[in-house]
């Protein structure tokens, strides 16, 4: 089994993508992001939004369709209420990052076990988890993204165009352009292009320009013609979103030139390494490819620089950094699985000692910690509080063994079962901190007769718990546009003033229910009104 694995890394890749987040894939609440895309993926099966994108049936043209496509086809599958099925074409793409972070590694450094270890690296880095729940689109844009790349670092080794490598380049671009904004072009793409010209410098380009030519037209066709298509159909909202989405670059969520900096944290487990891996003058005489750590270094300044540059900064912006930076760290661990038992300098093992110590030190009081959170809502959870503290403790305890023994390539693989162990046996746990104030609205469609309106705000999460579209009852200049019905239900976040003098005038108003998605208790600071929604019942006078 273990010489079938290691003939078989892109297979065992994906084994261990799947083993880490299949089994709870659906235990996490749906986040903002997820429910926006979640509620256009079901418009598009239920109404058949395919192409002019909704959510709750308004215009949505800010997000390409294409993972919303794969989305609600898995969705056809498992069914549009499945979560499970909703988040599957996310993992499908983290495997495929991963699988290609190993291929690009293999290519530049000819070694197996080395690009191995750079693929480990990025599917257990934290933010290339998390960012499948906070913005799950991104992981499409740049998994798609990373796929041509891998292929334009062949057709620059090549001396003479290769139309394989030439049409999965043209098409993953496309597909990019079909995923997301423009990011991952911007902090992925040229910044890979800057730091191959620097590190292994551009040859015969020339000889292959047809080649480059036929990526950019391509590109242009499979990425382009559905923002071709909206812009015919509805050419007015087209315009209103694409003028707001490009202000927001200069406008939304501004943040200072050095707000970035702390890049390397988002890798999580690996945050001191990737530290360590990031002091060049340190490093560069210690790996076995310095041309190819250049390059990986130098792509991944390159892409927090460029990112730094725009004035709108979001923390999902970083992921993209992590493919690059992965590949860094590599660098650093393979060089402490070479010596680390011949390195005698505090300097250099202190670090070390600190960073994997840590990790085990967090496993063997596991038990002890989360006995002492979960005290008071342990009960129904003893079974996953017993397997989790065993595991985590035993991992702990492994890793603390071989860092005596000196064995990196032991304490690395503990680290990755460590990090997978975590979201296997400790993401069931999440449930026994849900508040008793949580209401979910999932209910209110099956048992209400009447038809239901939203009033001001109501989260995206609401809505898609809510398993149907709400139409608003403001018009765009804000009035009120009341139904016909003479008996009707609203959802607000709160009523103004104003508002209720108005439904006072010709409605009685009858407030019913209260729907609170928060898992915390109002008390807490995490605490998010947002996700509150009051349900009243209007009976015209």
């Amino acid at each position: 089994m273990k010489k079938w694995l290691e003939k078989h890394p892109i297979t065992l890749i994906c084994i261990v993508v799947a083993i880490m987040l299949l089994p709870n894939l659906d235990t996490i609440g749906v986040t903002i992001m997820e429910a926006r895309n979640f509620i256009t993926a079901r418009e598009m099966v239920n109404d058949g939004h395919w192409l002019l994108t909704t959510m709750n049936g308004e215009p949505r043209y800010q997000k390409p369709p294409l993972p919303t496509w794969l989305t609600a086809f898995s969705s056809f599958i498992f069914g549009i209420k499945s979560i499970f099925g909703l988040r599957l074409p996310t993992v499908i793409m983290i495997m495929i990052l991963g699988s290609f972070l190993y291929k690009l590694s293999h290519k530049i450094l000819q070694n197996s076990a080395h690009s191995l270890t750079n693929a480990f690296i990025v599917i257990t880095s934290f933010y290339v988890i998390g960012i499948t729940i906070e913005a799950p689109w991104d992981i499409f844009t740049h998994s798609f993204m990373l796929i041509a790349i891998y292929h334009l670092f062949q057709l620059f080794e090549k001396k003479t165009p290769n139309w394989k490598n030439t049409l999965i380049a043209g098409l993953c671009i496309g597909f990019y352009f079909m995923s997301k904004g423009p990011v991952s072009m911007y902090a992925l793409l040229i910044p890979f292009l800057l730091a191959y010209g620097f590190a292994f410098k551009y040859s015969n380009l020339k000889n292959k320009s047809i080649s480059f030519i036929s990526i950019g037209i391509l590109a242009i066709i499979v990425g382009g013609w559905w923002y071709v298509y909206v812009r015919l159909q509805d050419p007015l909202t087209f315009n209103a979103i694409t003028q707001k989405e490009t202000a927001n670059w200069s406008s939304y969520n501004v943040r200072p030139f050095y707000y970035y900096w702390s890049f390397f944290t988002q890798s999580g487990l690996w945050t001191i390494p990737a530290l360590i891996s990031l002091i060049y003058p340190y490093l560069k005489n210690r790996v076995t490819h310095k041309k190819a750590y250049t390059f990986s270094f130098l792509w991944t300044i390159f892409t927090v620089i460029l990112l730094s540059i725009i004035p709108e900064k979001k923390s999902r912006y970083l992921m993209p950094v992590l493919i690059p930076l992965s590949i860094n760290i590599g660098f650093y661990i393979e060089y402490l699985i070479r010596n680390f038992k011949d390195i005698k300098d505090k300097k250099e093992t202190f670090p070390v000692y600190f960073n994997f110590g840590l990790i085990a030190l967090i496993g063997i009081l596991y038990p002890a910690i989360a006995y002492f959170y979960l005290k008071d809502n342990i009960a129904g959870y003893w079974l996953s509080f017993i397997v989790s503290s065993i595991t985590l403790f035993t991992v702990g305890a492994y890793i603390i063994f071989y860092l005596k023994k000196k064995n990196m390539k032991r304490v690395f693989f503990f680290t990755v079962v460590f990090f997978a162990s975590v979201l296997i046996t400790v993401t069931p746990l999440s449930k026994a901190f849900i508040s008793s104030n949580y209401k979910p609205i999932s209910q209110l469609n099956h048992e209400n007769q009447l038809n239901v309106y939203v009033l001001n705000y109501v989260a995206p999460e609401m809505i898609w718990q809510f398993g149907n579209k709400l139409p608003s009852l403001q018009l765009e200049n804000g009035l009120l546009h009341f139904p016909k019905e003479n008996e009707f239900g609203i959802l607000t976040n709160a009523i103004n003033p104003e508002d209720y003098k108005r439904i006072g005038d010709l409605y009685t108003l009858t407030k019913k229910s209260t729907f609170d998605l928060n898992f915390v208790d109002s008390i807490s600071r995490k605490y998010n009104k947002r996700l509150l929604s009051q349900y009243y019942i209007l009976k015209k006078k």
